[in-house]
């Protein structure tokens, strides 16, 4: 296979003339600062409002209703009456301001009184009466936060590593380049009804923090001759046929516009390739490309390039630029005549900080990555944390695709007042990235396509690691994740140990189940899916299971050798062999009852799974 450099002229854009506007279609200014990338239109809050009551007073057809209210990121949950609220966070850049019109709302119009952070780094609310919805949506609206094209068949949420522009070995930040994109594609015609949703990443380098093989659309940072760039991957998708992206090409000028100009094709191409359509499913751009392959989709996209329609476009990025790390040096918190320091609590410090605090390519900062159990955050958690980044970090964070939220320019003498800040609130743990730092879709607490109760198994996994005590620091870096269904909203296939949720049968009762996968990587630019092991697991023996693979790995592993490497060199019927009798069958008995209930629960299980409106 031979990839390809776009050949274009160069072209330079002048940090003064960056502009605040927005996409192909929308005038308005935004702020050009964290958490405003795409602009806030009020019309839209008047039609969601006028849509709803139409649909609620029984004069609009519900299909009609379903396709319109997702592309203002209003999703039907799997209970009756109540939606669940996706607000996208581009880059998961956020502001303290937004974080307490997150807290204003989930009090006001959250039944849990919680928000959820997503394996794409958006934000959701569940459990809100459409009625609240178009209130919640409008209120978020006036700090800055949108829910445009948060779900549907749409551009969802543009996703890439919270360090950008921070981190050390980048040859220069992504940021701008990141949110330039998804100021051009918000509102797109192209994009507002596609075969299916469409998933982008941008990493910062090699090391490719933002996992881009696993998405449509990725982009790697390169220099070339001194000119920006990225390499282009394409076809990337985990779900029920997974794919890693292949490269289309290996460098794309970014200052001229040129991948804009690209992705564009990308986009048109998949909008109107109709074969794609009836079997929503499979109606992806890793089918398109898994059917032709790479070259032949590059011919196509090169044959696009050639159409009248570039000339119509405007890719320049001197009005959609977006602002990077200088600017954000710029309100960076000033040193301090003096901090606090450890005392009597150095050891759990000291932990803290060499699994969550990472040195800034900038001297004197650093960034704190706070652990957010289960992606769950109350409203006092809210506001708490953005009062810390007032304080601490020039109010710079950004959520990440592990469910949890990294703090950007804490000062090196301000990290043990962020932690004891952080512990006040019940987010100061250790071991980020770590075996306990577990990810989970929702699952059934919300979604319909859900089968199991994952975020149930992920606090019980978490619960079962910590008692097991383990301080081996290769032990320690194994990431578990677990998704509700197939569909991997949950990353388990790019997991050390990854499960989905299943069901066994047992006469006329039903047991939540998981079926494993082993050996997934996400790190250090190395991404690749885990093998499904030939074993069901009944949902309660889970963590049994996972104690003894930890074990196994343990006692068995030489010297420096990693989990996934343990796994290559074992193989997976090994790991089969120790929970061979954790898979037997279970006799539907009084003894037996709590197999036949999931976690968290506390009725018998059922599969019940609606049609999923991801596909609608």
């Amino acid at each position: 296979m031979e990839t390809a450099s776009i050949p274009t002229e160069r072209a330079s854009i002048p940090t003064e003339s960056r502009a605040r506007t927005g996409s192909l279609d929308n005038p308005e200014i935004v702020e050009n600062v964290p958490g405003h990338v795409i602009p806030i239109l009020e019309r839209e809050f008047d039609d969601f409002e006028t849509e709803a009551t139409r649909f609620l007073g029984g004069e609009l057809q519900e299909d009609e209703f379903i396709r319109f209210r997702l592309r203002q990121g209003v999703y039907g949950q799997r209970q009756p009456n109540v939606q669940m609220i996706r607000v996208k966070l581009p880059l998961g850049g956020v502001t303290p301001d937004q974080l307490d019109a997150f807290a204003a709302g989930i009090e006001r119009y959250v039944p849990l009184r919680k928000g959820h952070i997503t394996t794409r780094q958006n934000i959701q609310m569940h459990h809100v009466p459409l009625p609240d919805a178009a209130r919640l949506i409008r209120e978020l609206g006036e700090a800055g936060l949108s829910s445009r094209e948060g779900c549907g068949n749409t551009m969802r949420n543009v996703t890439g590593d919270p360090r950008a522009g921070v981190l050390p070995g980048e040859e220069f930040d992504i940021t701008p380049y990141a949110g330039a994109y998804v100021r051009y594609f918000v509102r797109h015609p192209t994009t507002q009804a596609m075969p299916r949703k469409f998933k982008t990443a941008f990493a910062s380098t090699a090391g490719d923090n933002a996992i881009g093989p696993i998405h449509d659309i990725a982009f790697l940072p390169r220099v070339r001759d001194g000119v920006r760039g990225v390499a282009m991957l394409v076809g990337g998708g985990t779900s029920i046929m997974p794919r890693l992206a292949l490269e289309l090409y290996d460098f794309v000028e970014l200052d001229n516009g040129d991948y804009l100009k690209v992705s564009e094709a990308i986009v048109r191409i998949f909008d109107r390739t109709d074969w794609l359509r009836p079997n929503r499913a499979r109606a992806r751009l890793k089918v398109l490309i898994d059917k032709i392959g790479v070259d032949a989709f590059r011919e196509l996209v090169e044959e696009e390039l050639r159409g009248e329609w570039v000339a119509e476009r405007d890719f320049t990025l001197d009005r959609i630029l977006y602002m990077d790390a200088e600017d954000e040096l710029a309100s960076a918190p000033a040193l301090r005549d003096s901090y606090a320091t450890p005392n009597g609590d150095g050891r759990a410090f000291d932990r803290f900080a060499a699994s969550n605090v990472r040195r800034q390519r900038q001297a004197g900062f650093c960034t704190v990555e706070v652990v957010v159990r289960r992606g769950d955050l109350s409203v006092d958690q809210l506001r708490g944390l953005a009062a810390i980044m007032r304080e601490h970090c020039g109010g710079h964070a950004r959520t990440t695709v592990h469910q949890n939220i990294v703090l950007r320019w804490v000062r090196d003498e301000a990290v043990y007042e962020v932690w004891r800040a952080l512990s006040e609130l019940g987010l100061g743990d250790a071991g980020a990235h770590e075996i306990a730092d577990v990810v989970s879709c929702p699952g059934t607490d919300s979604c319909k396509l859900g089968i199991t109760s994952s975020m149930g198994l992920n606090q019980a996994i978490h619960e079962r690691v910590v008692q097991m005590g383990i301080e081996d620091p290769l032990t320690r870096r194994i990431h578990i994740k677990m998704s509700g269904c197939p569909n991997g909203c949950g990353q388990h296939h790019i997991a050390d140990i990854g499960f989905y949720g299943a069901s066994i049968k047992v006469g006329e009762h039903t047991i939540p189940a998981y079926i494993p996968h082993l050996g997934g990587a996400y790190e250090n630019g190395q991404v690749r899916y885990g093998q499904r092991l030939r074993s069901r697991l009944p949902a309660k023996r889970v963590p049994e299971a996972v104690q003894r693979w930890v074990r196994f790995y343990e006692s068995d592993r030489h010297e420096a050798e990693t989990f996934g490497a343990f796994v290559d060199r074992v193989g997976v019927a090994e790991f089969e062999s120790r929970v061979k009798d954790l898979t037997m069958p279970i006799q539907f008995s009084l003894e037996n009852m709590n197999h036949f209930i999931d976690w968290t629960k506390n009725v018998p299980f059922q599969v019940i799974r609606g049609e999923g409106e991801c596909a609608v």
